[in-house]
């Protein structure tokens, strides 16, 4: 049995390569005669960096930025040469087979992600991207050719005008004094912007499964914002100020205000929309190109088992990225997939198992705290070790107090 172990991270419980190891060690322990191919997802935010990284045979480097809310945090970036990367990968990022510069790889997560925050300190109107901007620009000043930035987990809603200082575009009063950090509840004194990114600044790509707008009832404030702190109360105030401020860097950058219709462009606070307009970046789909990156194809194909999952598993995921994407690749080629999730809210199918490892009404805090011990004994659950082959019927099963 060779067991194709590719779980994604449960959010604010479990880093992905940590899932993996768990349910690895676990089944390890009961079937000692199985083979383990261990793939650790990422769909943009954490991990996305390190997993990339060290699935093409790169090097990761630590860097002192400014955090979400200003103070600093230590971020990675990770610098792989294009030959390490699959071909696939390769072309989704437009890289030829001439490009002989190395590839940064960077997550937003790291630098101005939600989970750096605790609770009490998450606000959209407060929230800066600066440390995003200070990570592309160490990346730029290592002279790679293209910067790859996965946007997943933000915890900002500031359109990339944190960032855009350290690439050289400052916001200034009407007077003409810089406003720092250019914060939505700055907005207000922002008149004019100054400045431009070099010319010979690298090629940027933006890995984005997201198709949200930025503007407007499915644009970033409606749907992103309230899980970053917005009150319903302030949805209004910060749409109108976000079109403004959009607005005002489009005429900046001599492009078209059409670029905040564009699918994508509201993804992580509108960091897509300002980067995409300030930097010329390309969005490329996330899920899309870490499949290509891990080349997960080869390694569907050689598991007669897929193990997956992440935090929580619902009617959603099914919808192109992550453990959904790769059940549902799985299923196609006819492999038995089990999700593990610390909640499942999705109709079983045929040929995929459902797994909730947390029992329904226990406490937030008390659920994240013992994700360990959950995954690790509805894993043994599933997969006894009196049985040869596990099942691949449908259902859901709980974990148990």
């Amino acid at each position: 049995m060779r067991a194709l172990i590719a779980f994604d991270k449960f959010k604010d419980a479990l880093a992905a390569p940590r899932a993996c190891a768990i349910t690895t060690a676990t089944l390890r322990d009961l079937h000692p005669d199985w083979e383990f191919d261990i793939c650790p997802l990422a769909d943009g935010g954490e991990g996305f960096c390190a997993i990339l990284t060290q699935a093409a045979h790169g090097t990761l480097e630590t860097f002192t930025v400014t955090g979400p809310r200003g103070t600093t945090v230590v971020a990675p970036i990770g610098f792989v040469a294009p030959a390490k990367i699959p071909a696939a990968a390769r072309q989704l990022l437009g890289l030829d087979t001439t490009n002989t510069g190395s590839i940064a790889v960077i997550e937003m997560a790291a630098a101005s992600g939600l989970a750096l925050l605790p609770l009490d300190q998450r606000d959209p109107w407060q929230a800066t991207s600066c440390g995003t901007g200070e990570l592309i620009r160490l990346a730029a000043a290592r002279g790679v050719t293209t910067i790859l930035l996965g946007v997943g987990g933000s915890a900002t809603h500031d359109l990339g005008y944190g960032a855009l200082p350290a690439l050289g575009i400052e916001a200034l009063t009407s007077a003409g004094t810089a406003v720092a950090p250019p914060i939505p509840a700055r907005w207000p004194e922002i008149a004019k912007l100054r400045g431009a990114l070099p010319a010979s600044f690298p090629a940027l790509r933006i890995a984005c499964d997201v198709a949200n707008p930025l503007l407007g009832p499915q644009g970033a404030a409606a749907i992103y914002a309230p899980q970053k702190g917005l009150r319903p109360a302030d949805f209004a105030r910060l749409d109108h100020q976000s079109a403004r401020l959009a607005q005002l860097l489009c005429h900046h950058c001599d492009q078209p205000d059409t670029l905040m219709d564009t699918p994508g462009a509201g993804a992580a606070g509108g960091i897509a929309f300002g980067l995409m307009t300030a930097a010329r970046a390309q969005l490329i789909p996330g899920y899309a190109l870490v499949a290509a990156w891990l080349d997960i194809e080869t390694r569907l194909a050689a598991a007669d088992l897929v193990i997956t999952g992440e935090g929580r598993f619902d009617a959603s995921s099914l919808n192109g990225k992550g453990p959904g994407a790769l059940a549902a690749r799985a299923r196609a080629l006819d492999k038995p997939t089990h999700v593990f999730a610390g909640a499942v809210d999705a109709a079983p199918l045929a040929g995929l198992k459902l797994h909730a490892i947390t029992p329904p009404h226990l406490p937030l805090s008390t659920a994240l705290r013992e994700t360990p011990t959950r995954l690790a004994a509805t894993i043994a659950q599933a997969f006894p070790a009196d049985r040869a082959t596990p099942s691949d019927s449908t259902g859901s099963t709980q974990a148990t107090r």
